[in-house]
Formats: structure tokens, sequence, C-alpha cells
């Protein structure tokens, strides 16, 4: 048996003032460090231990990574980050208050970008400088993969590829493995799967710093998948 654990970063401080955060690059709230430390002793309670563990180069699930880590006294765990595993780009959304956009343009609006599977919020601007042409981490990528807005259907399209080429290869040479990454990066790994309809996995909700576990047989067939708080 094999174990999957997938773990939403902690409460981040573009969480706690409600607004769009996407690629940008803010930390953890107060909050979100005990979010992350509680989680790792929940994972330290049920004895897990793991093989190699994967998030973002986004750093509040980098920053969760580590504090769950030290929790469990497993810092010396391999990481790997990727770009692949950072949250959904939220284009000209980010950094707006959700309350006050949906003010502007209508709830209705708001939540079809929010929520629905293949509907992009508008671009950001190609000179704004946010825009990850202008980061230095994605220096390395062509320009054609650099996002100026994702739907969710754009965020499984980018985390399926190295799911299959990197993580899944690793995941048949080790028994436990650890994902810590975003809201929309992960909802994008369990619609593929849970084989979440494009209708159904608008209504996913993915809560802040707790383990979701699945138990995989060796060929990866999912044989369950719970939250930790509510398994065993």
């Amino acid at each position: 048996m094999k174990r999957l654990v997938l773990l939403r970063h902690g409460q981040s401080s573009w969480n706690l003032e409600n607004r769009f955060t996407g690629w940008q690059d803010v930390d953890l709230s107060d909050q979100g460090r005990e979010e992350a430390y509680a989680a790792g002793q929940l994972l330290a309670q049920h004895d897990f231990r793991f093989d190699w563990v994967y998030t973002s180069v986004q750093k509040r699930a980098i920053r969760t990574t580590w504090i769950t880590l030290d929790a469990l006294d497993q810092m010396w765990a391999p990481i790997t980050n990727d770009w692949r595993l950072n949250e959904r780009h939220y284009g000209a959304l980010t950094g707006l208050d959700k309350a006050e956009t949906a003010q502007k343009y209508g709830s209705e609006q708001v939540h079809v970008w929010r929520r629905s599977y293949a509907t992009p919020p508008p671009p950001m601007s190609g000179d704004d400088p946010r825009h990850p042409r202008f980061d230095p981490r994605y220096a390395g990528l062509r320009p054609e993969w650099l996002p100026a807005t994702e739907s969710l259907k754009d965020t499984l399209e980018r985390v399926m590829p190295y799911w299959k080429s990197k993580i899944i290869p690793r995941l048949h040479d080790n028994n436990t493995l650890l994902i810590s990454a975003h809201g929309n990066s992960l909802r994008a790994l369990i619609k593929h799967l849970n084989a979440i309809s494009d209708e159904a996995i608008t209504s996913l909700e993915i809560p802040t710093g707790e383990p979701l576990i699945y138990e995989l047989e060796d060929d990866l067939t999912v044989v369950q998948s719970y939250y930790l708080r509510e398994g065993v």
C-alpha cells in the first residue's frame, strides 16, 4: 500500500484579508503557521514518514512544508520545488478584495471567475510588474509557459504532465509522498485522482492545513481517501 498526502498551505496573509492571491508571493499569517505546525503534529501522531516531498515555488507553500516537516522532525526529507504546482493565476483580479470585486462586477460574474472549470478571469497586463515574466524564479521558462490568467482547466493542464512525468515515477519507487501546494493545483490533482466531473469539481473546497490522505494500490489505483482528522 502506498500513501500520498495532499496538504494545502496554511492560511496566508491575503487569505486573511480576503484577497485574490494566485501567483502573488505572500507569506503565511500567524494562524497559517499554526495550521502548518498542527498538520505536522497530526501526521506525526499517525507515524507518517515521507520518502519525498513536492511543493511549489511560492513562499506560503514552501513555509508550510518547512513547518510541517519540522513538527514531524523530518527536516531532512528530500524536497522538490516546481512552478507547475503553483496556485492558479488569477490574472487582473490579483490583489483585489473579493467582496469589493463582487460589488464592482457582480457576484454572479465573480463566482464564474472563481469557481467555473474553464472560464479564466481577465488577464494581467503584460507590462504589470507582477507579471511572472519579471520574476527571476521563472527566468528559465519559455514565455508561453508563463500565464497572465488561468482557469482551473488551465491549471490542470500544467499540473498533470508534471504529475505523470515526475511524481508518478517517484511514487512507484517509494511508499509515502507529500505534496504541499495550493487550493487549485490540488483541486486539479484531486479531480484526476477521484475522476470528478467538470461540473462537480466547481463545488470542491479544500481546507487550509488539513492533510488529505490517499491510500493507493501498487498500480496507483485509489483505495480510499480521507482527511486525517476524520480518519484513523
